[in-house]
């Protein structure tokens, strides 16, 4: 898809992982890309121009909104991509951990995309939520998490009825890709076994691979071009075959 300079990208979360591939996918397809991250940021060498915000705070948001209009005028394509996780079942996940998940996870979602809908109407723009398969199949010790991307899944769907002609809203589900997150996570839980536990990782998904960030940025992409217009409120899983087996 080749984008007109005019066109404009917000990516949430994009310092790293799958935020940055799809910042950079989207660059190289013609977007002026602005993307977020919670650290003091500043334009990048590789020309992505990052805002400092808390997407879980209202004021935050709106400062955001200012910023981005005032850089570029407009906004055509918003990335809901933030996100955090957490291990643990019911019984394990207390309720200051599980607020945290749900704030960052799904209450951003709420207060972004809020702020910028009267905008994405006003250039019959594109929401990409970046979910998970953890929204539509159960995963082990992963409560919150699973409860955060159901949540997320319903919000695209219900925007998506809202306004089925005056913009387009989707959801991308992926398995596990291989993110600094993932890293994390062996890192904190099983730093010594950790090939043993990141080979479990890849055999979970029937064609043997984690996903990459890449995967999930070119999904993005053709979620937001001309070819794609007819996907409406649609969750696509981007798993390895996960949910099929």
């Amino acid at each position: 898809m080749n984008k007109t300079n005019s066109s404009v990208a917000l990516v949430t979360g994009a310092s790293s992982g799958i935020g940055h591939a799809t910042a950079k996918a989207l660059q190289n397809a013609g977007y002026r890309v602005v993307g977020t991250s919670r650290r003091a940021a500043a334009e990048r060498a590789d020309g992505i121009t990052m805002l400092t915000c808390d997407v879980t705070d209202d004021v935050s948001v709106a400062k955001l909104v200012d910023e981005v209009l005032g850089k570029a005028g407009r906004i055509d394509l918003l990335v809901n991509n933030a996100g955090i996780g957490l291990v643990g079942n019911i019984e394990a996940t207390n309720e200051d951990d599980f607020e945290r998940v749900m704030r960052v996870n799904v209450y951003s979602v709420y207060l972004v995309t809020k702020a910028f809908v009267p905008r994405l109407l006003e250039t019959r723009g594109s929401i990409v939520n970046i979910g998970s398969i953890a929204g539509q199949v159960g995963v082990k010790q992963r409560f919150a998490y699973c409860a955060s991307k159901g949540a997320m899944l319903a919000m695209t769907r219900q925007i998506a009825v809202a306004y089925p002609q005056r913009l387009r809203c989707n959801c991308i589900a992926p398995g596990t890709v291989q993110t600094p997150f993932v890293e994390g996570y062996l890192e904190k839980y099983h730093q010594h076994e950790k090939d043993k536990v990141r080979e479990e990782l890849r055999q979970r998904q029937p064609v043997g691979r984690l996903g990459t960030p890449e995967d999930v940025a070119g999904l993005v992409r053709y979620l937001c071009s001309k070819e794609a217009d007819f996907m409406q409120g649609a969750v696509i899983s981007l798993d390895g075959g996960w949910t099929a087996a």
